[in-house]
C-alpha cells in the first residue's frame, strides 16, 4: 500500500526484555517472533496502516488517521496476549506500544521529522503490554474510541528527549493488563537525576548515540570530543537520558563551563551530591567514600579549560568507585587510562552541488535543525523548491556545526535564506545573537571558536593561523614547508599538528595511504583573521604559492609515463590549493610570471581532468598583465590556450593562433628550439584544421 502523507499517526512497538529471552530460549523465541511479526502486520494492515520500517523486533507503522491507528493497537495487543516465548514456557512476549500524530517528510519509503523522535521517546517511557498516546493523538481519538476502550490521563511527563513535557495517556480495555510501574520518564522517582529540561528539541544523532552507548557498555570513561559548537553537551545529555534506566543510583550532571579556577572542580562535583568535607579527612576522600558503592553515571561537561584537574579527579573516581561511570565532554580527551574518546562529527549535510528539493533535504540533520529553529523565530518559514538550493549551501558552508546553524536560523526573522547565504563570507558578524542565558562564548560563533583558540599555547596558535592558508587541506610535508620558520621549527611541526588534532581544531584523515590535515571552513575563516592580525598573510601565502608551484612543475614530468594517473590524482587532491596559489599570483603583478609558470604546468591536468574552461580563464587572466610576462612564457601560454580551445569556437582559435603567429614574427629568430618547435607544430595543426594544407606543410 501507499504510505500516508501530510498529518500522520505513527505507531511504534518493541518487545520488553527481548534480549534476555533470546539468550535464554533462542529456538523458541525464533518461533514466537515469527508469530509476533505476523500478528502485528495483520493488525496494522487490516486497519489501513503500513509498516515502513522494522528494527530487530521493533515495528514502525504509519496511519492516515488516529482512530485507525488506535484500532490497530488494540487488535495487536489482544492478539499478542496468547503469544508465549515457546511451548511450555511461562514467559509471554510483552510488547509496549506508542502512538503520536504529526507532520513528517516521506522519502524513499521512510519518514523524517520530529514526530518520529517524539513517538520513540514516548515508547521508551512505557512497559511491556502498555499502550501510550500523546496529547495530539488523544485529542483525535477520545470521541471515537473502540467499544469498551477508555483512555487514562497519566499527567505530564518529561520524556527522555529533554525538551518540552508531554501529557501522556494510557489505553485501557477489559481484555488488556491495566496496572504498570511508573513511566520511565525523567520525572520517575526511581530514576534519580538532575538532567535539565531543554527548551528546544534534540535533532538526529541516532548513529552517534548508538556508538556512544556501545562505548559505555565496555568502558567506564567515555569522552566526547570536538570543536566548539558541535553539540557535545547536548549529545551527552541525550545519551545520559537514554541510558539512565541502567543506573539505579542516578544520572548526574556536573557543569564546569563557568568555572575558571581548577581547584573548584572537586567542590563543584561534591556540591551535586551534597558532600561536605568531614573532620580529619580531605574533601576528595570524603567524596570517594560517599560514591564508593553507588551505581551511577556522572556527566562531566566542558572539561577542556580545566583538563588536568578534571583528569585527576576522574582517575581517582574510576580507581576508588568501581560502579561509577563517567561521560565527559571536552575539546580534547582527558588522557587517562581506560578512556574511550569519541569525536563528535558535524551534522549530516546535503551536497550543494546536487539538485535539491524540500523532500531530498529532509533526510539531513543540519537541514532539519535549521528548519526547526527557523520556524521557532518565523512560524510561516517553509522550504520550497526555490530556496532549497540556498538552504543546502548555507548548511554546507557552516560545516554542519549546530551552533552555527542555530545562529543562522535565528536570522530568518529578518532575511531570506538566499540573503543569508550571500552574506556568509562575513559570517562572524552575521552569526551573533544567541541565547542571552547562554555563556558569552556560546552567543556568537566567533566567541565560541575564540574560546578554543585562547586555550592554545602560543606555538599552537601560530600554526593554526598559518594552516588557514591551505584550501582543501594539506599533507604533513606541505604543512612543514609552508608553516615552519619565523618562530616555528620544522622538527616540532608534527607534535603541534597532533596537539591541534587532539584539541579538535584540526581534522586528520587518511586518504590513499597519506594523512591529510584540514580545518572546518568556519575555523579556517577565524584562522585567516588571526594570520592577518599577526601580519603574516602575505608571507605565508607566498610560501604556499611557492610550494604548490614546485609541486605542479614536478608533477608535469609524469603526465606521459606509467605514473600518469597517480600524479593526476595527486594534483586533483590539491586542486583547491592550486587555485588559491594561482589567485594569489594573479592579484600581484610582480608574481605574475611565477604564477604563469605554474599555470602552464597544469595545462595537461586541466585538459585530461575536464577543467578546460577553468584553464582558459586562468591563462587569459595572466596574459592581460602584458608588460610583466616574458615573450617566451607568453608564447607558451598561447600554445596551451590553443590546445584547450580545440573543442570550442573557431573564432577563439583564430584569435589565439593570430596572436601566436604575430608574436613569433616580431621576435625574429627564436633561440629556444622547444618553443620554436611547439609554435610551428601548433600553427601547422591549426592550418590543417582550417583546410590550409599549404600553410600546414
Amino acid at each position: 500500500m501507499d504510505l500516508p502523507s501530510g498529518t500522520i499517526t505513527f505507531f511504534f512497538t518493541d518487545i520488553e526484555g527481548s534480549t534476555k529471552l533470546w539468550e535464554e530460549q533462542p529456538d523458541t523465541m525464533h518461533l514466537a517472533l515469527a508469530r509476533h511479526d505476523a500478528l502485528l502486520r495483520a493488525a496494522i494492515e487490516t486497519n489501513g496502516g503500513g509498516v515502513f520500517k522494522t528494527i530487530g523486533d521493533a515495528f514502525c507503522a504509519a496511519f492516515a488517521t488516529a482512530p485507525e491507528a488506535l484500532e490497530a493497537t488494540l487488535m495487536a495487543q489482544q492478539s499478542l496476549l496468547g503469544v508465549k516465548a515457546g511451548i511450555g514456557s511461562e514467559l509471554m512476549l510483552k510488547v509496549r506500544m506508542a502512538l503520536h500524530t504529526g507532520t513528517a517528510q516521506q522519502r524513499d519509503g521512510d519518514y523524517f521529522g520530529q514526530p518520529l523522535n517524539r513517538v520513540a521517546r514516548l515508547l521508551a517511557a512505557g512497559h511491556g503490554g502498555q499502550v501510550l498516546l500523546s496529547q495530539t493523538t488523544y485529542d483525535l481519538t477520545r470521541d471515537v474510541l473502540p467499544g469498551e476502550a477508555s483512555l487514562e490521563d497519566l499527567g505530564e511527563h518529561r520524556l527522555k528527549d529533554l525538551a518540552r513535557a508531554e501529557r501522556v495517556f494510557q489505553l485501557h480495555h477489559p481484555s488488556l493488563p491495566s496496572v504498570f510501574s511508573p513511566l520511565r520518564s525523567l520525572d520517575n522517582p526511581t530514576l534519580p537525576n538532575n538532567l535539565p529540561q531543554q527548551v528546544t528539541s534534540f535533532i538526529g544523532r541516532e548513529k552517534e548515540r548508538v556508538e556512544i552507548n556501545r562505548l559505555l557498555a565496555k568502558s567506564r570513561l567515555v569522552t566526547l570530543t570536538g570543536s566548539g559548537g558541535t553539540g557535545k553537551t547536548r549529545l551527552a545529555l541525550q545519551v545520559a537520558a537514554d541510558v539512565m534506566d541502567g543506573y539505579p543510583d542516578g544520572t548526574w550532571l556536573v557543569e564546569l563551563a563557568s568555572l575558571a579556577d581548577p581547584s573548584l572542580v572537586l567542590q563543584t562535583i561534591a556540591d551535586v551530591f551534597g558532600v561536605r568535607e568531614a573532620a580529619g579527612e580531605t574533601l576528595t576522600k570524603t567524596l570517594l567514600s560517599v560514591l564508593k558503592d553507588r551505581q551511577m553515571l556522572l556527566v562531566l561537561d566542558n572539561c577542556e579549560h580545566l583538563l588536568e584537574a578534571s583528569a585527576r579527579l576522574v582517575d581517582a573516581l574510576l580507581k576508588s568507585c568501581p560502579k561509577v561511570m563517567v561521560l565527559a565532554s571536552s575539546r580534547e580527551a582527558l588522557g587517562i587510562a581506560g578512556e574511550s574518546a569519541y569525536r563528535v562529527p558535524s551534522l549530516s549535510l546535503p551536497d550543494p552541488k546536487q539538485p535539491q528539493t524540500p523532500a531530498s533535504l529532509s533526510q539531513y540533520e543540519a537541514v532539519s535543525l535549521f528548519i526547526e529553529r527557523a520556524v521557532g523565530v518565523k512560524s510561516d518559514f517553509k522550504v520550497s523548491n526555490h530556496n532549497a538550493p540556498a538552504l543546502a549551501s548555507v548548511c554546507h558552508r557552516l560545516d554542519g556545526i549546530p551552533l552555527a546553524i542555530e545562529l543562522a536560523a535565528a536570522r530568518i526573522r529578518s532575511m531570506t535564506v538566499e540573503e543569508l547565504g550571500s552574506r556568509l563570507d562575513d559570517r562572524f558578524r552575521i552569526l551573533t545573537g544567541g541565547s542571552r542565558a547562554a555563556l558569552p562564548r556560546q552567543q556568537t560563533l566567533r566567541a565560541m571558536i575564540g574560546w578554543s583558540y585562547d586555550l592554545l599555547e602560543e606555538q599552537q596558535k601560530r600554526l593554526l593561523a598559518r594552516l588557514s592558508v591551505f584550501a582543501g587541506g594539506c599533507t604533513p610535508d606541505a604543512a612543514e614547508k609552508v608553516c615552519s620558520g619565523d618562530g616555528l621549527e620544522a622538527w616540532e611541526m608534527l607534535d603541534l599538528l597532533t596537539a591541534l588534532v587532539d584539541k579538535s581544531l584540526v581534522i586528520a584523515e587518511e586518504q590513499d595511504g597519506t594523512t591529510r590535515y584540514h580545518l572546518l571552513e568556519t575555523v579556517r575563516a577565524f584562522g585567516c583573521e588571526m594570520l592577518q592580525a599577526a601580519g603574516e598573510t602575505n608571507t605565508i601565502q607566498r610560501r604556499h604559492r611557492d610550494y604548490f608551484h614546485d609541486l605542479a612543475i614536478h608533477a608535469e614530468q609524469y603526465y606521459h609515463g606509467l605514473e600518469q594517473i597517480r600524479w593526476l590524482d595527486r594534483i586533483e587532491t590539491d586542486h583547491d590549493n592550486m587555485r588559491a596559489a594561482l589567485e594569489y599570483s594573479q592579484c600581484d603583478p610582480g608574481q605574475a610570471e611565477t604564477g604563469l609558470e605554474m599555470a602552464l604546468s597544469l595545462g595537461e591536468f586541466w585538459a585530461w581532468r575536464g577543467f578546460k574552461a577553468e584553464g582558459r580563464k586562468c591563462l587569459s587572466n595572466f596574459l592581460k598583465v602584458s608588460d610583466l610576462i616574458s615573450d617566451t612564457l607568453r608564447m607558451r601560454a598561447l600554445i596551451v590556450l590553443l590546445g584547450l580551445e580545440k573543442q570550442y569556437t573557431s573564432n577563439m582559435k583564430n584569435q589565439y593562433a593570430s596572436l601566436l603567429e604575430t608574436r613569433m614574427e616580431s621576435l625574429g629568430e627564436i633561440s629556444d628550439k622547444k618553443i620554436l618547435g611547439d609554435t610551428l607544430a601548433t600553427l601547422g595543426e591549426r592550418a590543417f584544421d582550417s583546410g590550409d594544407n599549404v600553410a600546414a606543410g
